[in-house]
């Protein structure tokens, strides 16, 4: 269910979750009646989709989501939910209480858990990741992240960075390491960490040609254009008037790296930071001084110690 372009605003919510941008207004949500295990429901109801799925998440019945959502329409005194097609669907007023409640439910959760510097984390991470990430980079700094705080879960969800994006303005993921998002997405926060430049792969060295000699020759690998990987090599062959012969596309830089290994053509890709085994055995030519690259790094909606503490980790790997 999209939560996109929701805009909180007061209309029609209690006077005590007004204004609560404050350690003074969770305490007066926490004496209202409205609690905020009502709102964490309702919060899984919109990332889940519908109230099934939002019970399977959270270990109990379709009937008690229902009934918890009832008693949230309640006390709100909002009809949050569109309930004429037999599924619930947010209407705008229910929305905008999830606009408004994913940042209450964040700042009352870091309230009670706040940890001072030093001090073993715990809790669940929920993290998203390219699928480039996950076979060396992802693994080796969780690894240690996990190692250094016993007490932490990480849940892993693989995406192209465009899904990702979503589903970390939709407080669905607590971070994602994406490629740099465009302008727009300026509401998140970002922290780089690598530049991968666009280079050419191929299964073996080949010698007297030009990358242009050797896109133009040879069959041609695609990543999807829907990754900005993907896009970013469609434009360098734009620019440089390339035309290839394309024969496959793919959804992963891995998947791609495999058919390259295995002689079956060659690719415009970048150069993974942290390289799992296929792609650091293929043989990478250089597209000039300058080459255009994929700028990756870890999203989020807001500073946390333990994003902070994930991109430390990630660094390190990456040296």
């Amino acid at each position: 269910m999209d939560d996109g372009g929701l805009v909180p605003h007061p209309v029609g919510l209690p006077k005590a979750i007004r204004n609560t941008g404050s350690v003074e207004g969770i305490y007066r949500l926490a004496s209202h009646s409205m609690s905020i295990a009502l709102l964490k429901t309702l919060l899984t109801v919109s990332e889940a989709g519908t109230f099934a799925a939002a019970a399977d998440r959270l270990g109990v019945t379709q009937a008690a989501v229902g009934q918890q959502m009832r008693r949230l329409e309640e006390q709100s005194g909002q009809t949050l939910f569109d309930r004429s097609s037999g599924k619930p669907v947010l209407l705008a007023e229910g929305r905008d209480l999830v606009a408004r409640a994913r940042d209450l439910v964040a700042e009352y959760d870091g309230l009670m858990t706040s940890e001072p510097a030093g001090q073993a984390l715990s809790g669940e991470l929920k993290l998203g990741a390219v699928p480039s990430t996950l076979t060396e980079l992802v693994p080796v700094a969780i690894k240690r992240l996990v190692e250094a705080h016993p007490d932490l879960q990480v849940r892993i969800v693989s995406g192209l960075s465009v899904d990702l994006l979503d589903q970390v303005e939709r407080g669905a993921l607590d971070a994602a390491i994406t490629s740099r998002p465009a302008a727009s997405a300026t509401h998140l926060r970002w922290q780089h960490l690598a530049r991968e430049p666009l280079v050419l792969i191929t299964s073996h060295p080949i010698k007297d040609q030009t990358p242009k000699d050797i896109l133009s020759t040879q069959p041609y690998i695609r990543h999807t254009r829907r990754a900005d990987a993907g896009l970013l090599a469609d434009a360098w062959l734009k620019r440089n008037k390339v035309t290839v012969r394309t024969a496959m596309e793919l959804e992963t830089l891995e998947a791609v790296a495999r058919m390259v290994a295995h002689g079956l053509g060659v690719a415009l890709v970048p150069d993974i930071c942290v390289p799992g085994a296929t792609f650091d055995g293929l043989t990478r030519v250089s597209l000039g001084s300058d080459p255009p690259g994929r700028d990756l790094g870890v999203l989020s909606r807001e500073p946390n110690r333990l994003t902070d503490e994930l991109v430390a980790q990630m660094l390190g790997v990456i040296g």
